[in-house]
């Protein structure tokens, strides 16, 4: 894999390096998808049709996951930004999994936890390719420098899902208006991920209040 997809820089950014494993697969799976609409968005693969997504020019990207993505959106009737991002995001992050250890970006070791529970745990194989992923988001966020639509949009999303030790929240409300502007360049598909994860978020403390009180 001589160049990282969008949506492979976000899975990396997701994975604790130290711990070998990535945090919030739940989080993670949203957040791959939303990358992935992003990257064709850029690549200018697919547009917004009246707040859908709709497939814009032919032929393929080039990247099986991507590809994969953009057959689902030509074959199915026009679906808004919020349904694709939600879509199969688990199949979409495992895909990309499956990707990314086949390049040998990351060793993937898939078991089961007590036996039971399915558990996928990657090794990130250079541990500065993430590093310099950081500093691309920290540099984007800070500015004032030129950003590319590619930084700007890793920035948008990764801030969208809040993701642990890549965006604090003291930045998140300090670049707020800058996060937004780099949002833009990315597309519709990152409002759809924000709104989606901030459901995501309702329904697990929905859950943990009704788990205190019982």
């Amino acid at each position: 894999m001589t160049e990282l997809s969008l949506p492979a820089k976000t899975y990396l950014l997701a994975c604790d390096v130290g711990k070998a494993k990535l945090r919030d697969r739940a989080r993670a799976g949203l957040l791959i998808r939303g990358a992935a609409l992003t990257d064709l968005v850029l690549r200018g693969r697919v547009t917004d049709a009246d707040g859908r997504v709709a497939v814009s020019g032919a032929g393929p990207t080039g990247d099986l996951v991507l590809d994969e993505l953009l057959t689902e959106i030509a074959v199915e009737s026009p679906r808004k930004w919020k349904w694709w991002v939600r879509k199969d995001a688990r199949g979409t992050l495992e895909a990309l999994e499956s990707q990314l250890d086949t390049a040998g970006v990351i060793e993937l070791r898939t078991g089961r936890t007590l036996g039971l529970f399915p558990s996928r745990r990657p090794t990130v194989r250079d541990p500065a390719v993430v590093e310099r992923l950081r500093a691309s988001v920290d540099q984007a966020l800070r500015g004032p420098s030129p950003v590319s639509d590619a930084d700007a949009a890793l920035t948008a999303l990764v801030a969208a899902v809040e993701l642990r030790g890549v965006v604090s929240g003291k930045d998140r409300r300090r670049y707020k208006d800058r996060i937004e502007e780099l949002g833009e360049r990315g597309g519709d598909a990152v409002p759809a991920l924000r709104k989606l994860f901030r459901e995501l978020r309702a329904v697990r403390a929905s859950a943990a209040s009704s788990s205190g009180g019982s």
